[in-house]
């Protein structure tokens, strides 16, 4: 499908699209990482001049959950079964809601200046290039710039970054997405106790379009959705497979990516939560209330009945949470720590142990 840029380029991807003169370029990532390609993304918006020329590009990834950029992931997905799976979590820099994608799953992102960004058109393009595969296919665009099929299943949703001149849109579409584990890791385990102004996800059913029909795979759908953004738009341009990890080719590009993994963006990046609820250890009711702020624990107060443990071995315990990042792996090893420094029985350093392994169970 289409020509593979290679390493021998003396220009940058900028300069490149410059030479060659065209007002429509389709671009496929040769990557399947969620950073990478999110870097490439903000690189072709920052640094390609979209005035007058607009990009598609086609872009898989392995399995991630990508939230939006004023979202909550605690609300929003089951972290400690991504954990548990190896699936990782990103933060994009677009709004809108939170997605799972696999391979399954195709991503497309329309570039243009700021006076050309038109979401209905760019899913025109979707929805008619599904339609020259399957005529008989029932799927149309939603006034919420969704993409449903038979009008009740969503197969795409979107979102969308506008800058100062320029602007991207881009849409999932669910090909052949492991549906088990989307509603899974989609399902948040501490959605209850949070208050937050983040926001939310709207959920909706999902459906495949191999459901419907196995021969309308990725590759398949990719070559369909290239061929309609040419036909739409009245271009011609070749496929072009770009690889985002080409420093050379993109200067900046691995700063950028690197920026995306930091926790301080994908956690730290959360709006100001509280936490309040109730544990059950030993039989004892125990009530948790945190602060959040900047991914940070700003405040945590726990009440317990003075007879299971003593107040001042609880201040010490919270004591040791305060200023922490609120993530179970940095909270054990602060735990561990406070219980290093101090003497206590055996069996309060059991019920601190304890005591921490509800607290680890909402973050």
């Amino acid at each position: 499908m289409g020509i593979r840029m290679t390493a021998r380029l003396k220009s940058t991807l900028s300069t490149y699209f410059d030479e060659m003169g065209k007002a429509g370029i389709i671009l496929k990532s040769a990557s399947a990482g969620i950073f990478e390609n999110l870097a490439l993304e903000d690189w072709i918006h920052d640094h390609v001049d979209l005035q007058n020329r607009s990009i598609l590009l086609l872009w898989r990834n392995s399995p991630v959950v990508v939230i939006g950029r004023h979202q909550n992931p605690w609300q929003e997905c089951n972290l400690p079964l991504m954990r548990r799976l190896g699936i990782p979590l990103a933060r994009r820099r677009s709004g809108g809601g939170t997605v799972f994608h696999d391979f399954g799953n195709i991503n497309m992102t329309f570039f243009t200046s700021k006076k050309k960004y038109d979401r209905h058109r760019n899913l025109k393009v979707v929805t008619s290039a599904l339609k020259a595969l399957r005529p008989d296919l029932d799927v149309s665009a939603t006034d919420r710039f969704d993409i449903l099929l038979n009008g009740q299943h969503k197969i795409s949703g979107t979102a969308a970054k506008l800058g100062r001149t320029s602007a991207y849109h881009h849409c999932t579409l669910l090909c052949s997405v492991d549906r088990s584990i989307l509603s899974s890791v989609l399902k948040s385990n501490t959605s209850e106790v949070i208050r937050s102004n983040a926001t939310l996800s709207v959920p909706s059913p999902v459906k495949n379009l191999s459901d419907v029909d196995p021969t309308l795979d990725a590759d398949t759908i990719m070559e369909a959705i290239a061929s309609q953004f040419n036909n739409e738009f009245g271009f011609d341009s070749p496929v072009i497979t770009v690889d985002p990890a080409h420093e050379a080719l993109m200067p900046g590009i691995h700063k950028m990516t690197n920026d995306i993994k930091m926790w301080e963006w994908i956690y730290g990046k959360t709006p100001k939560f509280s936490v309040c609820t109730s544990l059950v250890v030993d039989d004892v009711n125990i009530k948790l209330d945190m602060d959040i702020k900047s991914g940070t624990v700003e405040k945590c107060a726990v009440e317990i009945p003075e007879d299971w443990l003593p107040p001042e071995t609880v201040n010490e315990f919270t004591s040791a949470l305060n200023g922490s990042k609120y993530c179970p792996n940095e909270a054990a090893v602060l735990v561990a720590a406070f219980m290093r420094t101090r003497s206590m029985s055996a069996d309060v350093a059991g019920k601190i142990h304890r005591l921490c392994e509800g607290v680890l169970s909402v973050m």
